[in-house]
């Protein structure tokens, strides 16, 4: 399953180059389908080729803590594990042994994870790379193997995945796999340092937080057609951030960074949200997502975060995330995810002036560091699973995309505990379908009316 990814140039690009410390010695007696492993070297499966999958594949193979090699990529697309292939080759043409992925472990299908997956040995790292429907199936197939996991984020877009993702991630504490969720910020130093001032009182209590991502049109979000006779399946998985139940929308697999970092500084999850959000200008297009959302974010104590999302051309454009407290205020992103260029104010103007301390530049790329943690953590046998944290975020996340899409005042609750499974067949789904979502006559896909459906978000 292909996972591009936004197109931002710093996307989330590494992979977990993580093993059980208790089986990482073990490792380089293991052989691979008769082929002897370098000694201490961690094998990485990518599933997933697209952008996303191919970066973080990159990064898995850049880490200094331990030698890595990937030897199996998987992808519904066989174009996408060509050029993903190809890519890496010619990436590290200067260390050829990194990767070593032979044509016969190249797969393609809805069961190729499963092939790419059989590749490794306990201990090794896998990639998933996927749109997020997909994420808790091929997880529990990576805990029953006994694969340590890298996984992107977000990590589900409804309630009863989260479920079953947190007690999956039970059952990989008690296998002690290390699990990353690519939430990368949080591994930034500079946001680091910032969240321990924050949570000294440099800025007093926390009253007000504000995050933006605004930009233009969503690539994969689309205004043609299928072509006949291309299964229907293969088209939304395509174009996944068209379809929510792939993605969560745009709104998930894009604001769930703004979301995740503006609450790490709160130390809390929201408990409830309100938002606005509507489709515009949006001509022909036929995908599920509003190109505008407004979400007031309230935290236990009444304090707010207020997040503004737009996907429209020829509009201001932000993307940053702020907090303002009783003694002061912070910058934890000034213009994208890195470099974060945190700073504190003793004022709420953020002028020049009332910089009381900011963090040293140029700053290490999260992307990079994330990494480097998770590395930590396997060699030295740390715990390590980021998996509920992840599924926190993305339900935060999502629990904003649908007080927007319905309408209604949402809480973390009813969140969690909303029965509607967008893809409740995705463990049997193959490219004949049926697909989760069906377009009408006129090839429209059923999008959100708030207000009028009120209990889903969008018609069932």
């Amino acid at each position: 399953m292909t996972q591009s990814g936004d197109n931002h140039t710093n996307r989330r690009r590494f992979m977990q180059t993580a093993g059980a410390a208790t089986l990482f010695g073990a490792m380089a007696a293991n052989r691979v389908h008769g082929e002897d492993k370098d000694i201490g070297t961690v094998q990485l499966a990518l599933v997933g080729c697209g952008g996303r999958g191919g970066g973080a594949a990159v990064d898995a193979l850049s880490v200094s803590n331990a030698p890595t090699r990937i030897v199996a990529m998987a992808d519904v697309f066989e174009h996408r594990v060509e050029q993903s292939y190809s890519a890496l080759k010619n990436h590290f043409a200067a260390t050829p042994t990194k990767v070593a992925v032979s044509r016969d472990h190249q797969y393609v299908g809805f069961d190729a994870y499963r092939k790419a997956m059989d590749v490794l040995n306990p201990g090794d790292i896998v990639i998933l790379a996927t749109p997020l429907a997909f994420r808790w199936v091929m997880y529990e197939y990576a805990i029953e193997k006994g694969l340590n996991v890298f996984m992107e984020k977000p990590v589900i877009a409804d309630g009863p995945s989260a479920k079953r993702m947190l007690e999956l991630a039970k059952k990989a504490d008690e296998k002690n796999l290390k699990c990353g969720v690519g939430l990368m910020v949080r591994h930034c130093r500079g946001r680091q340092e910032l969240h321990e001032r924050i949570q000294n009182g440099e800025i007093g209590d926390i009253i007000t937080m504000r995050a933006y991502r605004m930009h233009g049109p969503v690539a994969t979000c689309f205004s043609e057609r299928k072509p006949e006779g291309k299964p229907e399946v293969m088209w939304q998985i395509e174009r996944f951030h068209s379809f929510i139940w792939a993605s969560g929308g745009l709104f998930s697999d894009f604001y769930v960074h703004q979301i995740d970092e503006t609450s790490w500084m709160k130390n809390s999850w929201p408990v409830k949200a309100q938002a606005l959000g509507g489709r515009h200008f949006r001509g022909d297009y036929v995908d599920q997502n509003f190109d505008a959302y407004a979400v007031e974010y309230t935290y236990k104590d009444g304090s707010k975060l207020f997040f503004d999302g737009r996907t429209m051309l020829g509009c201001h454009n932000d993307m940053s995330s702020t907090v303002h407290g009783s003694k002061g205020s912070a910058i934890v992103s000034t213009s994208g995810h890195t470099p974060g260029r945190v700073r504190i104010f003793s004022g709420q103007t953020q002028n020049r002036r009332e910089v009381v301390w900011a963090y040293p530049q140029p700053e290490k790329n999260p992307y990079q560091l994330e990494w480097d943690d998770l590395v930590d953590a396997v060699i030295n046998d740390k715990p390590y699973n980021e998996v509920p944290r992840g599924v926190e975020a993305s339900l935060a996340t999502s629990m904003g995309r649908m007080a927007a899409h319905t309408g209604q005042e949402i809480t973390f609750e009813q969140m969690l505990n909303c029965p509607h499974e967008f893809a409740p067949n995705v463990a049997k789904l193959t490219a004949d379908g049926p697909a989760p979502v069906m377009p009408d006559e006129d090839g429209k896909y059923p999008w959100p009316m708030p207000g009028v459906t009120r209990e889903t978000e969008y018609p069932v």
